[in-house]
Parts: C-alpha cells; structure tokens; sequence
C-alpha cells in the first residue's frame, strides 16, 4: 500500500505552532542531509517562508500586548500599547 501524498498548506493559514513545528521537522530533515538536492532546495524555500510567517505572527502579537500602567501610588491605572523600543 502506498501513503498518499498532499500538498502542503498554504503557509499563509497556518498558526504560529503549526508554522513552528513545520519549521523544526524542514530542519531536522535538512540537517540530517538525507533528502535529495532538489528536496533539499524546496523544504529550504518553504522553511524560510514558514520563518517569514512565524516573524510576522510574532509581531502582530507584539502589537496586541498592552502594558500595565501603574500610578504614583502604585496601584494599576490603565494600560498603553506595547513599546518595542
């Protein structure tokens, strides 16, 4: 019997964990060095897509971040959005 085979998917519809694991099995494989050149060439293609997707879910969580502002006295007074620098 023969494993049927499907297409990836599109990256673009996958979530941070999903795009995540994907990433660590086109490493694995690729350090591994026992994929054929032209595979090779492909997972590393769709590794640096599935980098490109995780970087961009990483910041649009980024964005959500609120910090907690506190008030001379301490005590929680409303929160800003979250600052990278």
């Amino acid at each position: 019997m023969s494993k049927a085979v499907t297409a990836p998917q599109a990256v673009e519809s996958l979530g941070f964990e999903q795009a995540m694991a994907e990433l660590e099995s086109i490493v694995q494989m690729l350090e591994r060095g026992d994929v054929a050149l032209e595979q090779s060439i492909t997972l590393y293609a769709r590794g640096e897509a599935l980098k490109a997707r995780c970087d961009t879910l990483l910041r649009q969580a980024e964005m959500k971040i609120e910090q907690i502002t506190l008030t001379a006295d301490g005590q929680a007074g409303g929160t800003t959005p979250f600052q990278t620098s």
